[in-house]
């Protein structure tokens, strides 16, 4: 089995001694030993804001021996938004739209009354939110079953979402993944909301039952892992807004 210290023979070795960044042509771009790495698809890492190149930099100067992307989340969803978001920016905004009609914070418990309350508590600020900031409009439901969401909310969501440049909405894209939640994502995005917060107000219910009955390893490993991703995600929005030095 291979050391953590010692390079692996599937991953590629770290081969650059220097990180930095630099403004080029479309933006700034993290380099290493001065030159700007490609994507799989052979574009440049290119980040529109210097505060996101220097997050993707702090990755690549993160690599030890070798180049492990899976430690690199910023650079992976650098290289989606530079591939892949302009060939799919549709189907994208459809699916951030998916995501508000079965949005997480709309379904509340059916039981028990506790939980319901508490996640009404929690959910409803931000479901009032989006309808005040965002003009979508949707509908709390108790209970698991699906209900559709109004038409409208769902074509806002869909226009909110296309008007987004790539980096946006791979961000956008992502978080809602993270959280279950459209409505939470375009929290973080516009940063009314931090990504850890997103991320522990959609869990809601996992961690009412956890504070009830115990959280198991496995599930503990799982909130830790997920919890850094928020924590990127974070960081990722504030690069993009330019709020300090992306550290949130």
């Amino acid at each position: 089995m291979t050391g953590q210290d010692e390079p692996s023979l599937t991953k590629p070795r770290r081969f650059y001694r220097s990180v930095d960044v630099a403004p080029v042509a479309d933006g700034f771009a993290p380099r290493l030993d001065g030159r700007t790495p490609k994507s799989p698809q052979k574009a440049p890492l290119v980040a529109p804001t210097e505060a996101l190149a220097r997050l993707l930099a702090e990755e690549w100067d993160a690599q030890v021996h070798e180049i492990d992307t899976a430690r690199m989340p910023a650079v992976r969803l650098a290289f989606t938004a530079i591939d892949r978001v302009s060939q799919v920016r549709d189907a994208m905004a459809d699916e951030l739209a998916s995501y508000g009609g079965s949005d997480v914070i709309c379904y509340l418990a059916d039981s028990p009354a506790d939980l319901a309350d508490a996640e009404a508590a929690v959910w409803g600020p931000w479901i009032d939110w989006a309808d005040r900031r965002l003009g979508v409009s949707l509908t709390p439901v108790r209970g698991v079953i699906h209900r559709p969401q109004p038409e409208a909310a769902l074509q806002r969501l869909r226009a909110l979402a296309g008007a987004e440049d790539d980096f946006t909405l791979a961000g956008l894209a992502y978080g809602a993944a993270l959280f279950g939640s459209a409505i939470l994502a375009f929290a973080v995005r516009l940063g009314d909301l931090s990504a850890v917060d997103a991320f522990e107000i959609s869990r809601f219910d996992e961690a009412f039952q956890a504070r009830r009955w115990g959280l198991d390893a496995e599930a503990e490993r799982r909130r830790e892992a997920l919890t850094a991703d928020a924590v990127m995600l974070g960081r990722w929005f504030a690069a993009l807004r330019g709020d300090g030095s992306a550290a949130t």
